[in-house]
């Protein structure tokens, strides 16, 4: 959700749940149109602030140029403006990056969300190319959030991303799923103050509580229960902590299964048991999720109810 604020120093705060649109695929590997729409329904039937797509958890990696393309202007029509759309374009190709952030501005997604420049395990860009690319996609005029993830291997120190949110206008939101995420959204927001107007926890929240108390106003998760991840966000950010722990005592077991033993692999598992989707494949050289994992998985969703898993059964 964005939220107006009539303050000289904000304009605007992100907030709620924002979690990522897993893309669907045939059995035969090509990309499912009408099940990527149908993620799009139910995540929007659980009251999610906004859906970011084509990042990790959409299997961005293992996309086509063409097809990002195309789920780009199918995502963005279909959501129809009913939440924001974060739209990820990530590139070690500073001028890439730039073209994927213009295709967003121009077909009406609210944010871009990109990592730091890197190619493999070697290839990275330094703190200052970071920066220039970052600027340079700042000046296509949309709203960016940095996504801090132990994925790309480089290190963006606190200082770097308060650099970024002072002196690039466009830098307004950052995603920290990186080792302390919690005390580094605390220096982040105590450097950055007005500059950071959307700090948010990510990494299906397995550190959400921590990072909601360092000041995080929003998460970035799968979309395996966001129904259940949002109100404990809500009961937090309306200073009802003890709700919002409770409730995140309920769901930690299914955080921690879902990133430790199924990662991307769990939402689509539950979103095929839910008849959300028509396959839960994922192209080579992923692996499928074995049953056991996905009876594991279901068998600590189950008790919760979550949307998920009865969205498409009636």
């Amino acid at each position: 959700m964005l939220i107006e604020v009539n303050s000289p120093m904000v304009s605007t705060i992100y907030k709620g749940i924002w979690p990522v649109a897993p893309t669907p695929f045939h059995d035969n590997g090509t990309v499912d149109d009408q099940s990527m729409k149908n993620v799009l329904d139910c995540m929007v039937d659980q009251k999610v602030d906004g859906i970011c797509i084509l990042a990790n958890f959409s299997e961005q990696f293992l996309i086509s140029d063409d097809e990002r393309d195309h789920l780009t202007r199918l995502c963005l029509d279909h959501v129809n403006g009913r939440v924001p759309v974060i739209v990820t374009i990530s590139h070690f190709a500073t001028p890439i990056a730039i073209t994927r952030a213009q295709l967003a501005r121009d077909l009406g997604a609210s944010v871009v969300m990109m990592m730091p420049p890197y190619h493999g395990a070697l290839l990275k860009g330094n703190a200052e190319q970071t920066f220039e690319q970052i600027k340079a996609v700042g000046d296509v005029g949309i709203p960016i959030m940095i996504q801090d993830a132990p994925l790309s291997g480089v290190d963006l120190p606190v200082s770097l991303l308060a650099k970024m949110a002072n002196e690039i206008e466009m830098v307004k939101l950052f995603k920290i799923e990186s080792a302390g995420a919690a005390n580094k959204l605390k220096q982040l927001l105590a450097i950055g103050r007005s500059a950071i107007e959307g700090p948010f926890d990510g990494e299906e929240g397995i550190t959400l509580l921590a990072d909601l108390d360092a000041g995080a106003t929003g998460s970035m998760t799968s979309a395996l229960i966001p129904d259940l991840i949002g109100p404990i966000i809500n009961a937090h950010l309306s200073g009802n902590r003890d709700i919002a722990k409770t409730s995140y005592q309920q769901v930690l077991p299914i955080i921690n299964y879902e990133n430790r033993q199924c990662g991307f692999r769990g939402t689509k598992a539950a979103m095929l048991k839910g008849r959300v989707i028509k396959s839960d494949f994922s192209r080579h050289p992923i692996q499928s999720l074995d049953q056991s994992s996905k009876n594991g998985l279901f068998e600590l969703m189950e008790p919760l109810d979550p949307v998920v898993l009865k969205w498409g059964l009636s």
